[in-house]
């Protein structure tokens, strides 16, 4: 049946869409020419076909839109639209099943290799350096040592799926094991010794390392350990040589399980079966603690994975509650936000750390808000209430005054103070992510502002510019004109204004901010700033932030761009923040059978008004966070 079904979609495919996919579309998109990184020269069978089902989702929004083809060529009939259109819904949206993704063994991000270091021993490994208020240094020596891990085909860096374990990464892990097991066993640490096998009287003996084992090796492991192995274990550590001692015997064999795959991978320890099936209990505990905690289960998880009634979707929810109340939410924000919102920009914004830090720690602090405190999912956009600190107060006028008295530390010129959280009263130009004073200095200019609005809120993928693109050239002697009105000759290409058409409106409802963050008042002009590429560099003109969205609606100012991402875009932007998480929890890319899944989230957290809260619910009982499915691999003839 499903063979067949594939089968018939070819020939739909070759019979009715490839004619007018080389009719009007392949001269732009072929294997020499691929406009917008788009080839349709490439689609030759089914899985290629389901496989770029984000290109075949734009293509029918660009139909629709109809402003793909562009301009001066070719266009379709209204009835080729059509068949497209239909051809689209049938095969992407109204046939397509939920369906979990294939299990893939996924390594531990830096991240989360840190903090399960430190929740299995107890201590952090930590960098012994000397630091300083106007630098960035790092003090995890795992982070330090370890490499960055590259974002993977979903954007973030917890999906490890084609990052590779190389020679370097494993002598690394070597090296942070064994100086994780030396402090471990130090004299000075041991009550962290202690927390496994209670208080030591005397020497560290047999008695000791047999309870060490049994507690430590199921917790390293994430679930529990059949008794052979176990025994295993400890029969090796009392038949070691006379001349090794009983702690050098426990920690070499302390090392193998930190150093092996079911220690550095996820989900290799899980039962499977050929086919589809729910993930076990201690596999959920897992998939819950790395997507809320970037961490191990704690106790809590273990316990009701062990009782098995952690997949109850009531014991899930209240964990989730549960979870989202911890300092360890945290992670939240200082990861899947940083990456969701590229805040890590914020650094290459001058060369002031404290408050690069102070803007970074201002977004961090919202979304933390956000996603702990169950608020509104549109309230991204728009919001009462935000964080300063001294640092960066001087953007909230007169909401400024609730900040509480701060007295700097002596000696110090500039320092980092945490945020205190305002209530906005007067600065309504500051509602929301998109106006914060780090968002705006990471973006300069209305394209880098569009482009964020575009990707990061609206979650539109945009190609990369034309090589030869250039950029505005500056006016003339003589020559009259606002950045905005040099800005639409240099975008008369007619290639580029397809992607411009969406940008612009977004950057220059964002022109009253300039490139410090800074608000410039209503009724301000602007002047010349040493030549640069924006409405600052023309003298005495008014700044114009209006614009028309593709949708053909207009708005004259960031507050009516608001208003429309909080209304008519709603759906959209909802869809964005659905997609980006839930990609996010299932550490991979979504894939084309995860559609009825987010479809089916954004309808019920768009009619509710959903909360971030309701959003993580709604992930963890998902069917692809609680089922896989394994490879079924056929018996050789």
């Amino acid at each position: 049946m499903v063979s067949f079904f594939h089968f018939a979609t070819a020939d739909e495919f070759d019979v009715e869409i490839k004619p007018l996919l080389t009719k009007y579309c392949i001269g732009c998109h072929n294997d020499d020419n691929t406009e917008g990184e788009v080839n349709f020269a490439t689609f030759e069978n089914p899985a290629q076909i389901d496989a770029a089902f984000k290109t075949w989702e734009s293509a029918a929004e660009r139909l629709v839109a109809r402003d793909m083809p562009p301009e001066g060529e070719s266009q379709p009939t209204d009835i080729e639209r059509e068949r497209i259109l239909h051809w689209y819904q049938n095969r992407f949206v109204d046939s397509v099943v939920a369906k979990p993704a294939s299990f893939r063994p996924r390594r531990l991000s830096a991240v989360e290799y840190r903090n399960t270091l430190q929740s299995l021993f107890g201590f952090e490994l930590e960098v012994a350096i000397i630091e300083a208020e106007q630098t960035k240094s790092e003090t995890s020596l795992v982070l330090k040592l370890l490499p960055d891990d590259p974002p993977g085909r979903s954007g973030f860096r917890n999906d490890t799926h084609s990052n590779p374990l190389t020679t370097v990464i494993w002598d690394q892990y070597s090296f942070l094991t064994d100086h994780a097991l030396s402090e471990f066993f130090a004299p000075n640490n041991r009550h962290f010794l202690e927390a496994y096998v209670g208080p030591l009287k005397e020497n560290f003996a047999e008695a000791e390392a047999e309870k060490l084992v049994r507690t430590f090796a199921p917790r390293a492991l994430r679930r529990p350990l059949p008794e052979a192995e176990l025994s295993e274990i400890i029969d090796r550590i009392e038949r070691r040589s006379p001349d090794v001692q009983v702690e050098d015997a426990v920690k070499r064999e302390l090392k193998a399980i930190l150093m092996s795959p079911s220690f550095l991978y996820r989900g290799l320890r899980m039962e499977r079966i050929p086919g589809q099936q729910p993930v076990d209990d201690f596999e959920l505990a897992e998939r819950l603690s790395y997507f809320l905690w970037g961490d191990m289960p704690d106790a809590t998880l273990t316990e009701l994975a062990k009782s098995g009634t952690l997949g109850d979707t009531d014991v899930l929810k209240r964990q989730v509650d549960r979870m989202l109340l911890s300092p360890q939410a945290s992670h939240l924000a200082t990861d899947f936000a940083f990456q969701w919102l590229a805040i890590n920009e914020i650094e290459h914004f001058g060369d002031n750390y404290p408050l690069q830090q102070s803007m970074e720690a201002q977004v961090v602090d919202f979304m933390q808000y956000l996603f702990t405190e169950d608020r509104p999912l549109i309230e991204l956009i728009d919001s009462d209430v935000s964080f300063i600190n001294p640092l960066i107060a001087r953007h909230y006028g007169k909401d400024r005054n609730q900040l509480k008295a701060y007295r700097k530390a002596k000696g110090i010129e500039v320092e980092f103070v945490s945020h205190q959280k305002i209530t906005l009263e007067h600065s309504k130009n500051r509602g929301g992510i998109l106006t914060m004073p780090g968002i705006l200095a990471m973006n300069k200019g209305p394209v880098l502002r569009g482009t964020w609005v575009l990707e990061r809120i609206l979650g539109d993928e945009l190609p990369d510019p034309p090589m030869n693109v250039g950029s505005v050239p500056p006016p003339r002697d003589g020559e009259d004109l606002t950045f905005r009105q040099r800005f639409e000759l240099h975008r008369a290409n007619v290639t580029c204004a397809s992607c411009h058409d969406k940008i612009d409106p977004l950057g220059f409802a964002l022109q009253r901010y300039d490139d410090s963050g800074s608000y410039v008042g209503q009724n301000a002009t602007v002047t010349r700033t040493r030549g640069k590429d924006s409405d600052h560099a023309t003298k005495g003109k008014r700044i114009d932030t209006s614009g028309r969205l593709p949708s053909g609606e207009t708005f004259e100012d960031m507050q009516g761009l608001k208003h429309l991402l909080a209304t008519s875009q709603r759906r959209k932007v909802i869809r964005n923040i659905v997609e980006r998480t839930l990609s996010y929890a299932l550490c991979r890319a979504l894939e084309i059978h995860d559609r009825p899944t987010v479809d089916q989230m954004v309808d019920n957290l768009d009619q509710r008004n959903g909360t971030y809260r309701d959003l993580f619910h709604a992930v963890v009982l998902s069917l692809p966070f609680r089922e896989t499915v394994n490879p079924i691999h056929e018996a050789p003839q």
